[in-house]
């Protein structure tokens, strides 16, 4: 095990006291962070919750802000530049792309059917 020892200011020392013996867990939680940010799938959940016609669903798109994020993540793994992080995160768009195409195509009828 290792032993780390960090400067925190009194406020953030106090919550950490009060932990106690789960400030391990807790913190083990805090570093497991979705590939993608959470607005990313919100901004699809929020589309699909909104029971869109089949002209919406054709016509979805990625957010202005998702497709430049996407294309910088496409170059970096063109030219070998990609990290580990982004290379998770540029699968999860892939697997969000592929829902997505399922849902033009009409084989996911029951998402727009709630």
């Amino acid at each position: 095990m290792v032993k780390v020892t960090i400067d925190l200011p009194d406020h953030l020392a106090e919550q950490l006291s009060d932990m106690g013996d789960r400030l391990p867990e807790r913190l083990a939680l805090s570093l497991q962070q979705p590939p993608i940010p959470a607005r990313v799938y919100r901004y699809i959940l929020d589309f699909l919750a909104s029971q869109p016609t089949l002209e919406e669903i054709a016509n979805f798109c990625q957010t202005p802000e998702m497709q430049e994020r996407l294309k910088t993540l496409l170059e970096r793994d063109r030219s070998g530049a990609i990290s580990a992080a982004e290379k998770q995160e540029l699968d999860e768009y892939e697997r969000i792309e592929h829902l997505v195409i399922l849902l033009k195509a009409g084989n996911l009828p029951d998402v727009t059917q709630a």
